[in-house]
């Protein structure tokens, strides 16, 4: 793919040309964007992440109109008008953008400070690519959502038509066979192994190589897993492989939970980090912290670790990680897509509660109100957390 962000211009023909060209080269070099400058040249229009429309004097207005159609034969983006408000280029562009809404379009007008509008450009061009990416990416569906998660199905059409992305129901028995065919794995770590989990730590890298060849086979770019159902069937759990699979890159999920998997898919293009799967706990609506716990946490997202056995179990190998305190965006995406939830905050403390799962972070939400969705409209029990602020670029894709 060529650079990110291609600018084309559009310019009345009663303009002197060479004043415009100097005026154009001093307000790109002034927003300090890394571009493609196509000038009036649109055949490359739709081949990049982000093309926009500069929009350099006014008079545009119908050079722009008889260039519609083809632009929406190349690209079915919405319209992004750039203009520096010289030239009458904004009055252009809100008669331009005014037009496109009557036609039923999309498209917006970026104006105003230098480091705004390359803030904004940037912005877009990064949820766009994002969305690129996500086009024909397949997500597995091993062994079905757990029972209780009956508010954590998906619409598999709809994801396929919005987001591009296809779900594949894999069979739990499919991956127990591969299971069986799989040789156990040695594991290197610093981590201490205390003598409740060292017996069960080959047969949970057992685990770990059955999936990865599972996805491989599938051509997965990541998966949820009816996690424990492998209580039973191999008296062990699937926390430390879906730990070092998302650390390698593999969006890994548990209990099945496709919204989450959803989530946690395009958290990762967006962001190009892991996502923390985890149960609200506690929640003071007062203060806006809330207690967050799983039993698997993606091993790139932690400073250290300590195995320890599952928690409803008692069994097999479960992660307790420490994430490091600062800043973090919890987020969460609807099965149906209709709607999301995303709030940034900053994790407080790593928690050592026995009466929780293993993995235990205690965050406070920058806007306290927004405590008041889990106890009234929540999007299931698990939702993602990450490190950093991103509400602004998940709005862009997610809102």
């Amino acid at each position: 793919m060529p650079n990110d962000i291609a600018i084309y211009t559009l310019t009345s023909p009663l303009h002197d040309p060479s004043a415009i060209r100097e005026s154009t080269v001093l307000f790109l070099s002034d927003l300090a964007l890394d571009h493609t400058f196509c000038d009036d040249d649109f055949s490359a229009y739709g081949t990049h992440a982000l093309d926009v429309i500069y929009v350099r004097t006014g008079g545009t207005e119908m050079l722009f109109r008889q260039l519609l159609p083809r632009l929406q034969q190349q690209s079915s983006q919405p319209f992004v008008l750039l203009t520096s408000g010289q030239s009458n280029s904004l009055a252009a562009s809100m008669e331009i953008l005014s037009y496109l809404r009557q036609q039923g379009l999309q498209g917006e007008i970026v104006h105003g400070d230098l480091s705004d509008v390359s803030h904004r450009l940037t912005l877009l061009a990064k949820a766009n690519k994002a969305k690129q990416q996500l086009r024909g990416q397949r997500l597995g569906v091993i062994g079905q959502p757990s029972d209780w998660l009956i508010a954590s199905h998906a619409d598999y059409d709809l994801v396929r038509q919005r987001l591009g992305v296809e779900l594949v129901d894999i069979p739990m028995d499919e991956l127990l066979t591969v299971l069986r065919e799989t040789p156990a794995e040695s594991l290197q770590t610093d981590a201490a192994v205390p003598p409740t989990v060292a017996p069960s730590l080959p047969g949970a890298m057992q685990i770990y190589g059955a999936l990865r060849r599972l996805a491989d086979s599938y051509r997965l770019s990541g998966f949820t897993l009816r996690c424990f159902d492998l209580l039973s069937a191999v008296h062990n759990t699937g926390c430390l492989a879906l730990a070092k699979l998302n650390a390698e890159g593999l969006v890994a999920g548990c209990e099945g939970d496709v919204p989450a998997l959803l989530t946690m898919t395009v958290v990762r293009q967006l962001t190009g980090v892991s996502g923390f799967q985890a149960n609200p706990s506690r929640i003071d609506a007062k203060t806006g912290e809330i207690v967050f716990a799983h039993c698997t946490i993606p091993l790139d997202m932690i400073s250290r670790y300590e195995f320890d056995t599952h928690f409803e179990s008692g069994i097999g190998v479960g992660i307790h990680g420490w994430m490091p305190e600062g800043p973090v965006t919890v987020v969460k995406l609807a099965g149906d897509l209709s709607r999301s939830f995303i709030a940034e905050g900053t994790l407080l403390q790593n928690l050592s509660d026995p009466n929780l799962c293993r993995t235990q972070i205690k965050v406070r939400l920058d806007d306290a109100k927004q405590a008041a969705y889990f106890f009234n409209n929540p999007i299931g029990n698990h939702h993602i957390i990450l490190a950093g602020r991103h509400r602004e670029l998940l709005e862009q894709v997610l809102a």
